[in-house]
């Protein structure tokens, strides 16, 4: 048996922060070559994208005609959805802004968060979640020692987003999801967001309060989102030439957005999330997934990427221990207490109940049995009625 640390020829990733990392012959991992095949090897061709685009725009326009809003757009104020945002403005759609506000957004996300509607003159609807019960989740998720703390914050978004929608009678979302510069992700370095069993699970076994204002989507409302009414997401990113560098200078100079100077990073706690907890407690640098996929893309040389990899990933070490300080302090325990839990053994998350570990598969299966079988009026009925008892 070997220590070495093995790194892939094509981008930087590693088996220290993906053990499952396989090289073949060549040396380039599994996920280079998944992102060869599924976007590299197959791309669309231009027209084929102006079709696709041209198709999508004239759908929405269709769907919210008569309406005040044709499709909804979840805006954390990153940079994929601020482009979106602004892309949404060039293409005359009439999107509801959702945003989901959990108590950490930084005083400079706010701000572009203003500056975006200002421009794009869109509506915004603003999420905000009782912020005890949302710490309660957050610690829940801490003390668990799972490694996705990320999970509260991105299910209860795309709830928000749900619910909006549902109650403005939208079932168009725009997201700024794109393969370009997110394509790459490893287990490793993530879980699954939509696993509500999971959730549920941590949030009992770790003293969560009840979810009374948390956007929380269980799996009978997942299955009525998804499968019932019909909610389509589109990820017109991926057919647009779509360049992060490029897209940062549009929106700073059309919108007045302001770098945050990392992946994410809008968030105070994303930014300790991913620049502290995740390298010091589970030995992962989520930047190389990042990386990864700006390498795979051709927005980024390798030699580039393992430059900055030799930094840290705060960039700053007075805002690391002030962050530190301040994330302690408003999720209510000592500095101490939080050294000590990222001193713990990471836990799996399949240490919890997990959708593979539930009936949850057998139900989905029997919802689109039903769908098959019955008409959709009396199943929407029977949803309904499932959807009430809890």
């Amino acid at each position: 048996m070997t220590n070495e640390v093995k790194v892939c020829a094509k981008c930087v990733l590693d088996t220290h922060d993906v053990p499952d990392l396989k090289l073949d012959q060549e040396g380039i991992c599994q996920y280079c070559r998944r992102f060869e095949t599924e976007y590299l090897n197959n791309p669309l061709g231009e027209q084929e994208k102006v079709h696709l685009l041209d198709k999508m725009k004239d759908t929405i326009r269709k769907a919210g005609k008569g309406k005040k809003y044709d499709c909804i757009l979840g805006l954390s104020g990153g940079v994929d959805s601020s482009y979106m945002a602004y892309l949404a403005k060039d293409w005359g759609l009439r999107p509801l802004i959702v945003h989901f506000d959990n108590g950490w957004n930084s005083e400079l996300a706010v701000k572009n968060i203003e500056s975006i509607i200002a421009y794009t003159g869109f509506d915004l609807y603003t999420h905000v979640v009782n912020w005890d019960e949302f710490r309660s989740l957050q610690l829940a998720y801490i003390k668990s020692g799972v490694l996705d703390w990320e999970v509260p914050t991105d299910h209860g978004f795309m709830g928000a987003l749900f619910r909006a929608a549902k109650k403005e009678g939208i079932k168009h979302i725009l997201t700024g999801t794109n393969h370009q510069t997110e394509g790459i992700l490893p287990k490793s370095m993530s879980s699954n967001k939509d696993d509500s069993i999971n959730i549920l699970d941590i949030a009992r076994k770790f003293g969560a309060q009840p979810f009374k204002t948390y956007p929380f989507v269980g799996p009978l409302r997942h299955i009525y989102y998804t499968e019932i009414y019909g909610f389509e997401r589109h990820a017109p990113l991926n057919w647009i030439d779509y360049h992060k560098d490029r897209a940062k200078e549009t929106i700073i100079r059309e919108m007045g957005w302001r770098d945050y100077g990392g992946k994410h990073y809008e968030s105070v706690f994303t930014r300790f999330y991913q620049g502290y907890v995740l390298p010091v407690k589970y030995g992962v640098d989520k930047r190389k997934a990042h990386f990864a996929s700006l390498i795979n893309s051709g927005q980024m040389t390798r030699e580039e990427a393992m430059e900055i990899l030799k930094t840290d990933p705060y960039g700053n070490e007075d805002l690391k221990w002030q962050d530190f300080e301040f994330v302690a302090k408003k999720l209510g325990m000592s500095q101490e207490e939080l050294h000590a839990i990222l001193a713990e053994k990471p836990v799996s998350h399949q240490h919890y109940r997990t959708i593979y570990h539930s009936s949850y598969r057998n139900i989905r299966r029997w919802v689109k049995l039903g769908l098959y079988y019955t008409s959709a009026s009396t199943w929407k009925r029977k949803i309904r009625s499932l959807l009430k008892r809890g």
